[in-house]
């Protein structure tokens, strides 16, 4: 047990871990982000006002969503904006489960009603996830389970490869996905889900997924993402 202690703390001074959100050193007992960086973090109040506010707007005429959240407000060049990036793009997957945690004891803390039966995220087309190597979405729902107590179910399928959404209009984003997402069994029928993913602008993905599970018999869907704003 020494011995593995010491290659421990050796490793960790030859390659220091550091925070995803400002790059200094972690202390032992931080994990992905510094407190400073944690208490910093630009938390929405979404989940006060969950049925009516400007992310349930986006949604009109697109989905039946219930309730719409997110945990944090996204802004350019923002804490948000860097963890999103390194969660994505920097081979931090862990980082995604650390956010859902929070999330979810966020959640716990405001006494939310958490009445669901799964947990479900976005689903990756599967040469993007052999690509990234892990889904930042899952990771994210992970966390939340992991913080809720709730089942992560990984039946819905995104069936089509498709062109990014980056710089497309609200309609064309919305044509890109809207067939895309399937679910095919029927263990989902007359459940309450909470459906994830890491970023809403348009909305069109989550409400194309919605659709899908809505379309395979689940009662209500719950929409929740790491961050939202304009992106």
């Amino acid at each position: 047990m020494m011995r593995f202690n010491f290659l421990e703390d050796f490793l960790a001074l030859v390659f220091p871990q550091t925070c995803s959100g400002c790059k200094t050193s972690l202390y032992a007992f931080e994990f992905q982000l510094c407190r400073k960086c944690e208490a910093s973090l630009p938390i929405t109040s979404y989940h006060l006002r969950p049925k009516e506010n400007d992310l349930t707007v986006k949604l009109l005429g697109l989905t039946k969503a219930d309730r719409v959240l997110a945990f944090l407000r996204f802004s350019k060049n923002g804490l948000s904006q860097k963890l999103l990036h390194q969660l994505k793009y920097k081979n931090k997957p862990q980082l995604g489960v650390v956010l859902g945690k929070l999330y979810g004891q966020k959640l716990i803390q405001a006494e939310f009603d958490v009445n669901w039966d799964f947990i479900i995220a976005v689903p990756l087309h599967p040469a993007k996830l052999r690509r990234r190597g892990y889904n930042q979405s899952a990771k994210f729902a992970m966390g939340i389970s992991a913080a809720l107590a709730v089942p992560v179910h990984e039946g819905l399928q995104r069936t089509k490869f498709t062109q990014t959404q980056t710089k497309k209009s609200r309609m064309e984003r919305w044509e890109n996905v809207k067939n895309v997402f399937h679910f095919g069994g029927k263990e989902l029928e007359g459940k309450y889900v909470l459906l994830v993913d890491d970023v809403m602008t348009t909305g069109a993905t989550l409400a194309a997924c919605a659709n899908a599970l809505l379309a395979a018999g689940v009662k209500k869907v719950d929409l929740a993402v790491i961050a939202a704003g304009t992106v």
